[in-house]
């Protein structure tokens, strides 16, 4: 996501995860903090904070297992410290899978 972009399509927010967009339309309603805006057709435009909330609850759901309202739960009862040490570490998880995608091209070339 360093293309500067200001906002995503569903399609795009799809890619990033690897999933269909109608499960991201079905988090978009079972989690608050998901709130896109919508174009004069109606689409929906994702920000950057956007995604990073969707990378907290596909960590929690698809990575630890957390079931929709256990992922709620840890949302709300732990928010402000769990959100910032989970965003700490996807933002380490992004650093290696950006090491690993430049390695695995390096081994590539050889």
């Amino acid at each position: 996501m360093t293309d500067g972009k200001l906002f995503y399509t569903i399609g795009e927010v799809a890619n990033m995860f690897n999933v269909n967009t109608s499960l991201i339309r079905f988090w978009e309603k079972e989690f608050d903090i998901i709130k896109p805006q919508k174009n004069k057709k109606g689409n929906r435009l994702f920000t950057k904070k956007d995604i990073d909330n969707f990378h907290i609850i596909f960590h929690l759901v698809k990575e630890k297992g957390y079931t929709l309202e256990g992922a709620k739960n840890k949302l709300k009862n732990g928010a402000q410290p769990f959100q910032e040490s989970t965003k700490e570490n996807l933002e380490v998880i992004k650093s290696l899978e950006s090491v690993k995608a430049f390695l695995l091209s390096l081994k590539e070339e050889l």
